[in-house]
């Protein structure tokens, strides 16, 4: 599990730190730790739905943050719990670049054990920061 939720962060909130070797596989496992804030299991989603996100952002950390809150977005106005594959961030002049494929199902209560209910990313103490390992962000939700 390349993220872990942070217990110092905020009280009423959910905070945690993912990391990926590239960009790519960073927002994949913050989109798993944001998932996971709202289900039980993430093996439990079904790849039924996919849909393509294109984002641009000339910050990182606001794609990121763009990016997490479509996730919610779609959760919110089309009942589906999603995970991301497939995902590229690149810099092109002046912004960043952002494609995903993100896949899943509706939510179904007699499979899925829903948890709190995400109802934003926030822009409290959002980072985007390379490490000589790769990538790492830090991340508070809204629930």
């Amino acid at each position: 599990m390349p993220y872990r939720y942070l217990e110092d962060i905020a009280t009423a909130d959910v905070a945690f730190e993912a990391w990926g070797k590239d960009l790519g596989e960073l927002f994949a496992e913050a989109a798993d730790a944001t998932t996971n804030v709202m289900v039980e299991g993430l093996a439990s989603i079904k790849r039924k739905e996919t849909i393509d996100i294109e984002l641009r952002n000339p910050e990182l950390d606001i794609l990121l943050y763009n990016f997490l809150n479509e996730l919610v977005y779609l959760k919110d106005a089309r009942r589906l719990l999603l995970r991301a594959y497939d995902i590229t961030v690149e810099k092109e002049w002046p912004d960043f670049r952002l494609k995903a494929k993100v896949s899943g199902e509706a939510i179904d209560h007699a499979r899925h054990r829903l948890k709190a209910d995400v109802k934003a990313v926030t822009l409290h103490r959002l980072s985007v920061r390379e490490t000589p390992e790769g990538w790492k962000a830090t991340v508070v939700l809204d629930i």
